[in-house]
């Protein structure tokens, strides 16, 4: 569903949440949500979907040409998001909340107060982050301290460990005790908070965070939910979404756009000072439905 407004030029600054216009995302068929949108348009109702929290991490590093980001394509028979390219993130489970879960950086406190939500709920978000990029991609932002190395999560000891976090035999607090390890809350920012519009059917109150991709560590892609995981050029991204070779949700087509604007990996990897939430409103245009985003 290519955006109404054209994407800047790779290396410019981007637009900010203070400076953006309202942008446009028009809903087609192959989205799966233009048909929705319509009736909704037209005024039918229908019971809201209850958003479930989560969160997703957009992990870079520098390139040859400027920084890259970390992909997942997703499969085609996924009820949510078939076939498109997307960050690593997923659900929060409950234990993420976990108390006594070994941590070290800000603390859910300050979390809190940056994300506007109570230490409960940001320690679930950071938890999630971290536990999500660790089960899809073979990135674990943890150590063994504060300010030390990380762990390398690779050889034969961590064995079956991801798939056991995958299907909840593990929880992420479980992991770190045992490895005597600590989770680094300080190696990931804030960067945006999504909400799903009100008349999808499957609706997501997401956090989107960021890292640098750790030294020494290896991002695989190694899940059953992507046909392909790989680092991404953003401009490359860019002009197969515009030639409607790619897919892209709103959100991420945003933020992939924000990752090509930057001059180096660590330079987008900052916390954002402005964190409103965001949820696109549908509306009717020339070319039919579209979601409407002021940010």
């Amino acid at each position: 569903m290519p955006s109404a407004v054209d994407p800047p030029t790779p290396g410019s600054r981007a637009p900010t949440p203070g400076d953006r216009p309202a942008r446009h995302f028009p809903l087609t068929k192959v989205s799966g949500l233009g048909d929705l949108a319509l009736r909704w348009l037209g005024g039918e109702r229908w019971d809201e979907a209850r958003p479930r929290q989560a969160s997703t991490v957009m992990l870079v590093r520098d390139g040859e040409r400027g920084p890259e980001v970390f992909m997942l394509k997703r499969v085609s028979g996924m009820a949510f998001a078939p076939s498109m390219h997307v960050f690593p993130g997923g659900g929060v489970d409950p234990r993420d909340g976990e108390s006594g879960l070994p941590w070290a950086g800000p603390t859910p406190e300050e979390w809190a107060e940056r994300m506007g939500c109570t230490p409960a709920e940001a320690q679930m978000y950071v938890v999630a982050a971290i536990r999500e990029v660790f089960e899809e991609v073979g990135v674990l932002l943890a150590g063994s301290s504060a300010s030390g190395p990380l762990v390398d999560p690779h050889d034969e000891t961590w064995a079956g460990v991801r798939e056991r976090l995958v299907t909840r035999e593990l929880s992420l607090a479980e992991v770190l005790v045992e490895r005597r390890l600590v989770l680094r809350s300080d190696l990931i920012v804030a960067k945006a908070h999504w909400l799903t519009p009100v008349f999808e059917p499957r609706r997501f109150d997401t956090w989107f965070f960021a890292a640098v991709m750790p030294e020494h560590q290896v991002a695989d892609g190694e899940t059953s939910e992507a046909e392909t995981a790989e680092w991404v050029v953003p401009e490359d991204l860019l002009e197969e979404y515009a030639a409607g070779q790619a897919s892209l949700l709103p959100p991420t087509l945003v933020w992939v756009e924000q990752v090509g604007a930057a001059a180096r990996a660590a330079d987008f990897v900052s916390h954002n000072d402005d964190l409103p939430l965001i949820m696109p409103e549908i509306v009717e245009t020339p070319d039919g439905p579209a979601m409407r985003i002021d940010i």
